[in-house]
């Protein structure tokens, strides 16, 4: 059975925590006069708590289950970069959902410039363990193939600058929706 047709309108950034997410997206969007939306910060927003907080007290499978929520709402937006959680791929749903509108682009860094990125900030609670560093290598091993599979495009942010990893974004979502029609 062949797959519906996909109408590329937004770009998707995913990827491990650390990898730029945030700071490309908020650059992507600016550069192509794009909505900004920030998947873990507008699921804080609308829950009156922090990511680490809704952890805490439900689990990670009650963050993805409001996460899967929300993507199934992106459906209807259009001309916005979308900065995703660093989980939200793992659920084929908010794939297909997301392929169907959307350019999906991982950005990609090795676990020690990760650590390096992220050894500072107390807000990711997937890190809050004895050795994070470890942590990040496991769980990135883990999920490498994941986002290979499901990413348009991957591209590296470990000898690019913010703007180059732009451009080349731009360039990859100009010539997805080129051919999406």
């Amino acid at each position: 059975m062949r797959e519906p047709a996909r109408r590329i309108r937004n770009i998707v950034l995913t990827g491990f925590m650390g990898v730029g997410k945030s700071t490309i997206g908020r650059l992507l969007a600016q550069k192509m006069e794009f909505e900004i939306i920030d998947t873990d910060h507008r699921i804080e927003n609308e829950q009156h708590r922090t990511i680490s907080e809704i952890f805490e007290s439900e689990g990670e499978s009650a963050f993805r289950a409001l996460e899967r929520d929300f993507v199934i709402r992106l459906g209807n937006v259009t001309k916005a970069v979308i900065s995703a959680g660093g989980g939200l791929v793992l659920d084929s749903d908010n794939v297909t959902s997301l392929k169907k509108h959307a350019l999906i682009v991982c950005l990609w860094a090795t676990p020690e410039s990760i650590y390096n990125r992220v050894k500072t900030q107390k807000h990711r609670p997937l890190l809050n363990c004895d050795n994070p560093e470890a942590a990040i290598r496991e769980l990135l091993a883990k999920r490498e193939p994941i986002y290979r599979a499901t990413s348009d495009v991957l591209i590296s942010t470990e000898l690019r600058s913010a703007n180059e990893v732009v451009s080349h974004v731009e360039r990859q979502f100009r010539i997805a929706r080129r051919q999406s029609g």
